[in-house]
């Protein structure tokens, strides 16, 4: 018997090590699916528009200087004077700017994969004060010099220009000109510009702008605020966005039909440089305000995290196995331990490929179901109890449910965990707890001959003297004594 049982541990072991191979095969494929729908997301995004980044706008100023120098000729002397011309520019940052936009947010399907892509229509308004630079510019030269003209442009950066459904004008103060493509090299990324003409150095500007922008775009949304005062207010239909990047919104509210919110950043909170660079690095490092269109209804991830727990459900399973094999000596097969694993490992199975063409609750629902009755069917076969194979798909469908609520509830999902490792535990101590397990290797071998048998303190006081055998030659059960 002892052989029997370390024979059996040993072999639902290997059992165990067999499924657990099956899970991490499942695992694989759930990811390759994942990764799957990550291409076809970058495939939409690169078809249509990808993430998109504002950063401004900005005012360029390209000025052109003649200057005057005087050089000594080494041999004779003399003095010769002649010209050169100057070119340069400067960036002027606005003094206020607000952006009023609303996003919609469709799906593109391609075969069972989609991407989320927004429709945004953007206002945008503010104020760009232009101060007195000619005498300014004159004087950064050592040599006489004068201002031969200086020409402005409103540079406005935008990551993906493919997103750009409009043909956007700007008007600023009585001027008006359309964008056309380039960052006149003010902008590390993709930008447009609008050509407002010759500007007048000699005397200060105060310009109101406006103009309004169409912007398709994939996933996320960033504004980078470059003006001193930066105010933004967005609405949109999505009812799960995620707001990330370096200022969180002043306000937000969040409902089933969707979000609005609205940021304000001064340029004291704001790093200026960073800013301009915003489309570019890592998103941690953007100097940006952040909408992401979040999808929380993630089926690889969710069933990522669902595979995770399925040795836990095959070790409860075979544990309750072995605990009523043992007390109740109802044998079970180990063929059938291993058909009762492979119907635990196939759920994670159906449950991503069902999770494809129906919603996940649909899929989770469907997947249990078929799981646990199955197991009920099978173990109230093996069992030769059919209640005691309803019981066994109870505690199984119990075992699913705790799982949904662990994903459903992700920021608690260690904690659950937790407590379900422990209340496992727990029930597994006190159903045994009265168990005497040296009982469960059998009755005790027969001594040999010559060895003292070993007697309970109750078997002690009850022996009878007669149990002390005579083993004198010739004493046998049954000898008839000699007659004298």
């Amino acid at each position: 018997m002892p052989f029997r049982l370390a024979t059996k541990i040993v072999t639902i072991g290997a059992i165990v090590i067999v499924l657990q191979i099956a899970l991490s095969m499942i695992w694989s494929q759930i990811r390759e699916r994942q990764h799957a729908q990550e291409s076809v997301a970058d495939n939409i995004a690169a078809s249509a528009a990808g993430e998109q980044t504002l950063i401004g706008p900005l005012l360029l100023i390209e000025y052109r200087e003649e200057v005057r120098e005087v050089q000594t000729d080494v041999l004779t002397g003399r003095h010769k004077e002649h010209t050169r011309i100057v070119e340069g520019s400067r960036v002027i940052a606005p003094q206020t700017v607000q952006l009023t936009g609303q996003a919609q947010v469709e799906k593109r399907q391609r075969g069972i994969y989609h991407a989320n892509l927004y429709r945004s229509q953007w206002q945008v308004q503010g104020r760009i004060g232009v101060p007195e630079l000619a005498q300014a510019l004159v004087a950064q030269h050592p040599q006489p010099s004068r201002l031969l003209g200086a020409r402005a442009f409103l540079v406005l950066g935008v990551s993906d220009q493919r997103g750009i459904g409009n043909n956007p004008q700007v008007h600023i103060g009585e001027r008006s000109a359309t964008f056309q493509a380039g960052s006149r090299d003010v902008l590390p990324s993709p930008a447009i510009h609008a050509d407002l003409g010759d500007i007048d150095l000699s005397q200060a500007h105060d310009w109101p702008f406006r103009l309004e922008l169409d912007l398709m775009g994939s996933q996320r949304l960033a504004i980078a605020p470059t003006a001193q005062f930066t105010q933004v207010q967005m609405r949109s239909n999505w009812p799960h966005p995620s707001f990330q990047g370096r200022f969180l919104p002043d306000t937000r509210e969040v409902s089933a039909e969707g979000y609005s919110a609205s940021w304000s950043v001064s340029h004291l909170a704001r790093n200026y440089q960073r800013a301009l660079h915003a489309a570019s690095g890592a998103h941690a490092e953007r100097e940006s305000l952040q909408i992401t269109f979040f999808d929380p209804v993630n089926i690889y991830a969710q069933a990522v995290r669902a595979v995770k727990y399925g040795l836990l459900f095959i070790a409860l399973t075979f544990a309750a196995f072995f605990l009523i094999e043992t007390t109740r000596r109802l044998p079970i097969h180990p063929m059938q331990y291993l058909l009762a694993g492979a119907a635990l490992a196939i759920f994670f199975l159906l449950l991503i490929s069902l999770s494809e063409h129906l919603p996940f609750w649909l899929s989770y629902l469907a997947a249990a179901l078929a799981c646990v009755t199955l197991l009920s069917l099978y173990l109230g076969a093996a069992l030769r109890n059919r209640w005691h194979g309803a019981a066994f798909g109870a505690g199984i469908a119990a075992l699913y449910g705790i799982l949904y609520a662990i994903l459903l509830s992700e920021d608690n999902a260690l904690l659950m965990g937790s407590l379900l490792l422990f209340a496992a535990l727990a029930a597994l101590m006190l159903g045994t707890r009265h168990i005497d397990w040296y009982a469960l290797v059998g009755p005790m071998q027969p001594l040999r001959r010559g060895a003292r048998p070993t007697h309970t303190k109750g078997e002690a006081e009850t022996a009878p003297h007669a149990a002390e055998v005579d083993a004198s030659p010739g004493a046998e059960a049954g000898a008839e004594k000699p007659q004298v």
